[in-house]
């Protein structure tokens, strides 16, 4: 049985993929579930065009995250936070803290998911921020100092 997969499915296929499956896993567990339509013409072409929306929208982000990524190398972004006198920080810089940083000091609005900090930041000085989203990645500085 042909179907188009609305969600992505570990094993199956990723959202808006049109594959063929048996006709008892389509069935009794694809479509109850609502993971899966029959794949007739018209849910075909219905598919095709959203597959063509979330391709250009990505084109979109992606060529809108490689200019904020090029705006943000050339900003200095600026956090101020409690520190003791050996550097350390008593409360971490984490995602959300650099990304409200940069909205407010470079005027750049970056997703969720778009920082990838491997861990928060704890301490004074200059850091590098690696960014990635939808297969672009790059990474821009911060400086972190005492209050």
């Amino acid at each position: 049985m042909k179907v188009i997969i609305l969600k992505d499915v570990k094993g199956i296929g990723r959202k808006h993929e049109t594959i063929e499956i048996s006709d008892g896993h389509a069935l009794n567990y694809l479509i109850p579930s609502k993971l899966a339509i029959p794949a007739t013409p018209s849910a075909m072409k219905e598919a095709e065009l959203r597959l063509k929306k979330v391709t250009d929208r990505t084109a979109l982000d992606t060529a809108l995250l490689a200019q904020n990524i090029a705006t943000l190398a050339e900003a200095r972004i600026v956090i101020k936070s409690k520190a003791n006198e050996k550097g350390h920080l008593y409360d971490a810089v984490g995602e959300s803290d650099i990304r409200a940083a940069a909205k407010e000091q470079a005027h750049i609005d970056l997703s969720d998911d778009a920082i990838k900090l491997p861990k928060p930041i704890k301490e004074i000085g200059t850091f590098d921020i690696p960014v990635a989203a939808a297969g672009t990645f790059g990474k821009f500085s911060i400086i972190i100092e005492a209050e």
